[in-house]
């Protein structure tokens, strides 16, 4: 694994980590049409520079988070049952499911289709409603049960919707915007919502997959540190790029196009594998 190599993942990384199309998937594809054999060093990679998103977020968000101790106790609380969830099934899905290509492409076309079926649904909603005098002034583009702030049930069923996402190819992001879109939260709320849990939820899984790779940390040099700096730093550049865009994007879009683009890279994926 060179420069190049980690500058691409990096990119794939920040690009990825936020929007519902599976960042996990993404780079462990990634890794592999790259030629990249599979190493200790590779995998603690993908795992570290996801500081670099994550940090993209806190820079991003900090006065929003400080400025609301309701909003940082509703993070904690969908935070909890992913922990939970997460540590329950931790040694199931390192062992049997995480370098599963099969696993990856189902997963991005299951998690594609329920997002296309979801935002129908919620259009013929909308347009049914709108059709009636005093459903006038609801928002065409998003559920007419949408609420402007999340309640703490609707957080704690995000966060188990959120576990999900220890299944490659589900996307932390995706499963948490259709637990979200399922619940009646508005697009804006469950995405920005979703980009502030990842903060405690990557921090903690990436602590516990480093603390676990420990071993193969002591054995770093000097190349490979400056390998894993550059993928930090172009993770957490991109990031912002990608939080933006996609806060830009879902003001006058749904999320089909990404429910498509899962479902394709699926078939890419399966018809990879199968020829």
């Amino acid at each position: 694994m060179n420069i190049i190599h980690g500058l691409i993942l990096g990119i794939i990384e920040g690009l990825t980590e936020f929007l519902p199309i599976s960042s996990t998937a993404h780079l462990i594809l990634a890794g592999e049409w790259l030629h990249l054999p599979s190493s200790e060093f590779l995998k603690t990679f993908d795992i570290s520079i996801q500081l670099g998103a994550i940090l993209a977020i806190v820079v991003l968000y900090w006065k929003k988070i400080w400025s609301s101790h309701d909003l940082i106790y509703k993070i904690i609380t969908a935070f909890i049952p992913t922990a939970i969830i997460g540590l329950a099934l931790y040694k199931v899905v390192k062992s049997y499911l995480l370098n599963n290509n099969y696993i990856i492409a189902g997963a991005l076309l299951i998690g594609g289709i329920i997002i296309i079926v979801l935002e129908r649904y919620y259009a013929k909603k909308n347009k049914a409603q709108a059709s009636a005098p005093e459903t006038q002034n609801i928002e065409s583009n998003v559920s007419p049960i949408n609420n402007n702030v999340i309640s703490y049930k609707q957080a704690a069923l995000i966060g188990v919707f959120q576990s999900l996402a220890i299944i490659p190819g589900v996307s932390r992001s995706g499963a948490t915007i259709i637990g979200g879109l399922g619940l009646g939260v508005k697009r804006q709320e469950i995405v920005e919502f979703s980009f502030l849990l990842a903060i405690p939820t990557m921090a903690a899984a990436t602590g516990l997959d480093l603390y676990k790779s420990r071993a193969a940390l002591s054995l770093l040099g000097s190349g490979d540190v400056l390998i894993w700096a550059i993928g930090f730093v172009s993770a957490f550049i991109t990031a912002i790029i990608g939080v933006k865009f996609f806060l830009k994007f879902i003001k006058a879009n749904d999320f089909q196009l990404f429910g498509w683009y899962r479902i394709v890279l699926g078939l890419i994926v399966l018809a990879w594998l199968l020829f």
